[in-house]
């Protein structure tokens, strides 16, 4: 049985959310949760009859967000630095955390450590897009800042990988950001991987901005610091649309009236594509192991996909597969 070791103190509204969502995994799926954190506060929100369904680990430290991710290695009696060590002395196959996502980067990195020929990892986010087979999946988003262009190729790699074991795709296609569609356009940085890319048979060359959310291609790959600022600029649009859209409905009738008869057909399928929620969380890939670092306003829901994505990632045996690719590729 899968093992997952969850911070149960991360978050933005402590353990409730958390341990709700454990409580609606394990109503769908057979696995082992390992809540690691305080636990009189952890009892006080698990049911009795869960009890003999999960393991708890005593934590009595928890890094705020407010924290430097730098400290996290000092912190040993925290509930991500001992949630991660689980994963690092195979006691556990996955860490879920929706507590600081600095510090679980740094101690999953360093603590359980990166896979064979992987110089730094990444974090790899599912964007909404138009296409009928699957979302795009995003990387970097945040890991890694400043990269090489080993590194994105690295990054190609991990996300080619990814979503043909996870998503089921048979050849991935994959773009690297730029800013024009044409080879010639990017910086040094994206016109060095460029060459190195061109070596992977779904490499499909620069993509913009809106390719991300066209459906175009089922991988973007860049750097951590415009991976991140596009990230939290798609949630800010997303989120201002959705604000425009209730403000407008509300001044008239009709449209009042429209919207209740779009609700069920529209604004809901409309919600479920964009809603992290409904993804979880980031996996951070190419660790030697798996991590899956939540938004830290996560609710159960977002908890529970969370897990469930933590178990499809050990199901569909990603690490192996990379290492493989990596190998045939003579990296």
């Amino acid at each position: 049985m899968i093992r997952i070791a969850i911070d149960a103190m991360g978050g933005d509204f402590g353990p409730e959310p958390i341990i709700e969502g454990v409580i609606q995994a394990l109503d769908e799926k057979k696995f082992l949760p390992i809540l690691v954190g305080n636990r009189e506060q952890i009892l006080q929100h698990l049911p009795q009859y869960y009890l003999n369904q999960v393991e708890i680990v005593e934590a009595t430290d928890v890094i705020s967000m407010s924290d430097a991710a730098t400290v996290a290695l000092k912190r040993k009696e925290s509930s991500i630095y001992k949630a991660v060590e689980l994963v690092r002395e195979k006691e556990a196959d996955a860490v879920v955390s929706a507590g600081h996502s600095g510090a679980t980067m740094t101690l999953a990195t360093l603590r359980i450590g990166r896979l064979r020929h992987i110089n730094k990892p990444a974090l790899a986010t599912i964007m909404p897009s138009l296409s009928p087979r699957s979302n795009t999946l995003l990387l970097d988003v945040g890991a890694v800042t400043d990269c090489s262009a080993r590194n994105l190729y690295e990054f190609a790699i991990m996300g080619e990988v990814y979503t043909r074991k996870v998503f089921g795709l048979r050849v991935p296609s994959i773009g690297i950001l730029a800013n024009g569609e044409e080879d010639s356009k990017g910086n040094a940085l994206t016109k060095e991987a460029f060459k190195l890319l061109k070596t992977l048979p779904g490499f499909k060359g620069n993509v913009e901005g809106n390719d991300i959310f066209n459906g175009s291609v089922d991988v973007v790959v860049c750097d951590g610091y415009t991976g991140n600022i596009a990230l939290k600029t798609s949630e800010g649009v997303a989120s201002t649309i959705l604000e425009l859209m209730k403000t407008e409905i509300k001044k008239s009738i009709p449209a009042k009236i429209g919207a209740l008869l779009m609700k069920k057909k529209v604004f809901t399928k409309l919600k479920k594509k964009i809603d992290y929620a409904e993804y979880g969380g980031a996996p951070l890939l190419g660790v030697n192991g798996c991590a899956i670092i939540s938004h830290g306003k996560s609710n159960a829901k977002a908890i529970k996909n969370a897990i469930f994505q933590a178990i499809a990632y050990n199901d569909s045996g990603v690490n192996s597969a990379i290492e493989e690719l990596l190998i045939k590729n003579n990296t």
